[in-house]
């Protein structure tokens, strides 16, 4: 099996932290697992030693001595003889769709959502409208275009104001990890947060803040009927004041996790049961972790957004929400890639011809 990490994006860093951790709690004894690099320039490099950082601080590029032939990435993965890909890409160009897209033309079998899941999940945007026509909570938004950003500011920055209210989250509509996310506590901070999503996208999403804010998380597992973990909670003490990169990734002690989640059985309950409607709504499959907003004071509970390929690192919340629910990190790889060879044999019972 080929484990495919790296990438063209802002996330390349926890890629490979992820990929390491993959490779750590795989049962080799099961799996010739076998690295596939995408460089931040894009280059595919096959084969070599698999990555053991555990820090998405400690990353760098491959160093010239270690470097293989790079190839072609339909060579990569159709010529290679593997048996079933791991795609282990956050972010643009790996969690899209495009590699998606790239391994059902080569119809290999891959761990998690298809093109299309992939597509609407990575579009925070386009993912709220979908989870609004299926009367899913969600936060007031706002989709932003860079052009239209910069042809009347002042108009946006009002609309804003008026329908969302300080303070506000700015973030590049098609990223993860926090990358490019800002918070705007007033009218002043709005255009800095603004230029700072555009740095990774062309379009933004700027959302209503939740008051006394309690971040929630749970895992879904599984194809045509997915199952939901117990809910964890991040808990959060970096100086940014919200779960950043920074506090994510790069400050140990940025952030803590709660599993399970201090919360009432009916909202964990309730949470459990909108994970698996949002998992549906965006037609995923394999894996997704479903964050939440909850207003501590009040209750209320606003569904964030969906990422269908969660972080896998050591201090990842979707292993070790499964892991609460009995289910350890091994065999959590073992069911993703069941979960794929399932996906992949249903298909091929397709028909291609209409004789």
């Amino acid at each position: 099996m080929g484990i495919l990490y790296g990438g063209r994006s802002g996330e390349h860093e926890v890629s490979v932290v992820s990929a390491a951790s993959i490779f750590k709690h795989l049962d080799r004894t099961r799996y010739d697992a076998v690295p596939v690099v995408i460089e931040k320039s894009g280059r595919w490099v096959l084969g070599g030693r698999a990555p053991e950082v555990l820090s998405a601080g400690a990353v760098g590029e491959t160093p010239p001595s270690e470097a293989l032939q790079p190839t072609e990435p339909s060579a990569a993965v159709a010529g290679s003889g593997f048996d079933v890909i791991f795609p282990v890409l956050h972010g643009p160009y790996g969690e899209d769709g495009t590699v998606q897209g790239l391994l059902e033309l080569a119809n290999i079998p891959y761990v998690g959502a298809g093109v299309l899941g992939s597509a609407v999940g990575m579009d925070k945007a386009v993912m709220k409208t979908l989870f609004a026509a299926a009367g899913l909570p969600i936060v007031p938004h706002l989709t932003v275009l860079r052009r239209e950003w910069v042809k009347d500011a002042a108009s946006i920055s009002q609309r804003a104001a008026d329908h969302l209210r300080f303070p506000m989250f700015v973030k590049p509509a098609n990223l993860g990890s926090s990358v490019g996310i800002s918070k705007a506590a007033t009218p002043s901070e709005l255009p800095a947060a603004m230029e700072l999503a555009f740095q990774f996208d062309r379009k933004a999403v700027v959302e209503a803040a939740v008051p006394n804010t309690r971040e929630i998380e749970c895992a879904v597992l599984g194809n045509d009927e997915p199952e939901a973990s117990v809910p964890g909670e991040v808990i959060v003490t970096h100086r940014d004041g919200f779960y950043s990169y920074d506090a994510k990734y790069l400050d140990p002690e940025g952030a803590s996790l709660r599993i399970p989640a201090e919360i009432p059985a009916a909202t964990a309950e309730r949470v459990r049961r909108v994970s698996v409607d949002a998992f549906r709504a965006l037609e995923l499959s394999g894996m997704a972790r479903v964050d939440f907003l909850l207003d501590g004071a009040a209750g209320s509970l606003y569904l964030n957004e969906i990422n269908t390929i969660p972080g896998f690192t050591a201090i990842s919340m979707y292993p070790k929400m499964w892991e609460a629910s009995g289910l350890s990190y091994p065999a959590l790889l073992d069911r993703l890639i069941a979960l794929a060879l399932e996906r992949h044999e249903e298909k091929q019972r397709l028909r291609t011809s209409i004789k």
